[in-house]
């Protein structure tokens, strides 16, 4: 198919380790957005907001070091023995994904200080997660025409994102508490907003990604977005589901609201995954029509 590169081991490791670091840096930025949010939630909620905040950071830098050995082991061809050779990782250090490592490396370091309870703690974080949200500005597909248009957009998106990410664990954690169903309220609220920037904001961005509708249903590209599309449709449908339906339902007393919420959100972290994959696979073996 036009537009995608050779699949091979190493592609296929960069594209779980890239998911796996799109992962840890959502949720590092997640957890700082989450409190900032909602600075009254339960002391259990946040103090699990903030676990998982920090837990990702620390993921986060050390799958960057990972990805340094496998695009090394990409770009030189020797597999192994140029994952660990000092010229080739010298190569990727000077490359973009240099420059985007100072930047998340910096911001998950900012996250750590989470650990600081209060406002210091919190203010860090939250720089950290700014940081670590334009490093990815420096990479991948924003780095065409348009340039500050499309790094404003994913800075954008990427912030979105990790708010809904960063926030189902502790709403989990929230369903069986007795003011959980006031914070998934809450939540509903503020995620209806962020919901609408998600879609504005990804859809501005597929446009100028693709080009014209031959160039979606026509190009690797555009077939992997329309599966990320398609995912991300289901994960908004659930979660109307759960504004809807399931959190009145909890406020009311049903008794099985709470399982039914907890399901839901089960379903919706394997439905981020999905989407977690679609998009490491689109920035790592597919190539933007406007850029072809």
């Amino acid at each position: 198919m036009e537009g995608l590169a050779p699949i091979d081991a190493w592609a296929i490791a960069a594209i779980i380790a890239k998911a796996a670091g799109y992962g840890a840096a959502l949720l590092a930025m997640g957890g700082p957005l989450f409190i900032l949010a909602f600075p009254n939630a339960s002391s259990d909620v946040q103090k699990l907001a903030r676990k998982i905040a920090v837990i990702a950071a620390l993921i986060g830098l050390a799958v960057l070091a990972l990805r340094f050995g496998i695009r090394a082991a990409r770009i030189s061809g020797m597999g192994l023995p140029g994952a660990l050779d000092p010229m080739m990782l010298g190569f990727v250090w000077d490359s973009p994904l240099g420059t985007a490592a100072i930047w998340r490396v910096l911001g998950e370091l900012l996250v750590l200080a989470m650990l600081i309870r209060g406002v210091v703690g919190l203010g860090m974080g939250l720089v950290g997660a700014l940081l670590i949200a334009v490093s990815y500005t420096f990479v991948g597909h924003s780095l065409g025409d348009l340039r500050w248009l499309l790094a404003s957009l994913l800075t954008l998106h990427l912030l979105a994102a990790a708010f809904w990410i960063g926030a189902l664990a502790p709403l989990g954690r929230a369903v069986g508490q007795p003011d959980g169903a006031l914070l998934l309220h809450r939540f509903g609220n503020v995620a209806s907003v962020t919901v609408a920037l998600l879609v504005v904001v990804g859809l501005v961005f597929a446009w100028l990604m693709t080009g014209s509708l031959s160039a979606l249903l026509s190009t690797a590209y555009g077939w992997t977005l329309l599966a990320k599309l398609g995912v991300v449709t289901g994960l908004m449908a659930l979660a109307g589901l759960n504004k809807w339906r399931l959190v009145p339902a909890l406020a009311s007393g049903d008794s099985t609201a709470a399982s039914h919420l907890r399901r839901s959100i089960q379903i919706e972290t394997v439905a981020v995954l999905l989407i977690l994959l679609a998009t490491a696979t689109l920035t790592s073996i597919t190539t933007p029509p406007v850029n072809m």
